[in-house]
């Protein structure tokens, strides 16, 4: 059964592929990606098959993970004899609220504190991309030279100022997704991400290449601007409503320019929530 669930969870992440693409690239090439979800339905056992296409056709969320005690999709608290259950993997189980299939993570970077903090009194209301990011989460000259390292180094950022509990963990996951399909998309950007991170809130942060890295995706060209986001399972759908605006403010060339030009954190964060201010909101 462990067998059936791991080939669920990779077939949504096909799912949520084909959907990042087509949040990024509107009107892009998707046949391979359909072509691989099909194949994947397909190989899925019969009795299960017609479950998965009925979910799949009101949300790519099919699977979602256990955390802490919760069903991380729509928040409902599980029986402790549901948990061991799923736990056991010996067959498919449910959640008795969404209906969505349950798996049970045993190792996954979470979020921490940071990321969950309460607003202070009287402090205003975050708007935008403030609403999903920090200044300290900026980086205007990543070190890396190649894609693995750049992830590498936002994470490792990540971790450092606490928005994660493991760096390492997180980067291996985001580079289990680029193997998926690249998210390096035109105009030199690139949106490596984990989904399932829970603990906390959707996440953003931000690395600049200077000289540009080899980051994949249709054009092989370089990838100068990076966005790495950590999303929990319950903001998969946000997400790809900002991802489709963070492309729509970069398609310009002067967007993209300005924040190439910062040279520190706090220059960076200041012209990012500038030149998304009307397409993220």
């Amino acid at each position: 059964m462990q067998k059936t669930i791991n080939h669920l969870i990779q077939l949504q992440e096909l799912t949520y592929a084909r959907a990042e693409q087509n949040a990024s690239l509107p009107g892009g090439h998707l046949d391979q990606l359909d072509q691989s979800i099909d194949t994947m339905i397909t190989a899925l056992p019969v009795d299960t098959q017609s479950v998965v296409i009925r979910m799949l056709k009101k949300s790519p969320l099919a699977i979602v993970p256990i955390a802490n005690k919760i069903c991380s999709a729509c928040g409902m608290s599980l029986p402790l004899s549901l948990i061991q259950a799923v736990r056991a993997a010996d067959r498919l189980h449910t959640c008795p609220n969404c209906g969505r299939f349950l798996y049970y993570m045993t190792e996954a970077p979470r979020q921490t504190a940071a990321t969950s903090a309460p607003r202070r009194r009287n402090e205003p209301p975050k708007v935008g991309i403030e609403r999903f990011s920090a200044p300290g989460l900026m980086i205007p000259r990543l070190e890396a030279t190649d894609r693995d390292g750049a992830i590498a180094e936002i994470c490792h950022l990540l971790a450092v100022k606490k928005f994660i509990d493991n760096g390492a963990l997180l980067s291996e996951e985001a580079l289990k997704r680029e193997a998926i399909v690249s998210t390096a998309v035109d105009h030199g950007l690139a949106f490596p991400h984990v989904r399932g991170v829970e603990g906390g809130g959707l996440t953003l942060a931000l690395g600049i290449s200077e000289k540009g890295i080899k980051f994949g995706g249709p054009s092989r060209a370089l990838t100068r601007i990076v966005f790495f986001m950590v999303i929990p399972t319950a903001a998969s759908a946000f997400y790809l409503k900002l991802l489709s605006g963070l492309t729509h403010a970069l398609r310009k060339e002067d967007a993209r320019e300005k924040l190439m030009a910062e040279e520190t954190p706090e220059a960076l964060w200041k012209t990012l929530i500038k030149v998304t201010k009307s397409s993220i909101n």
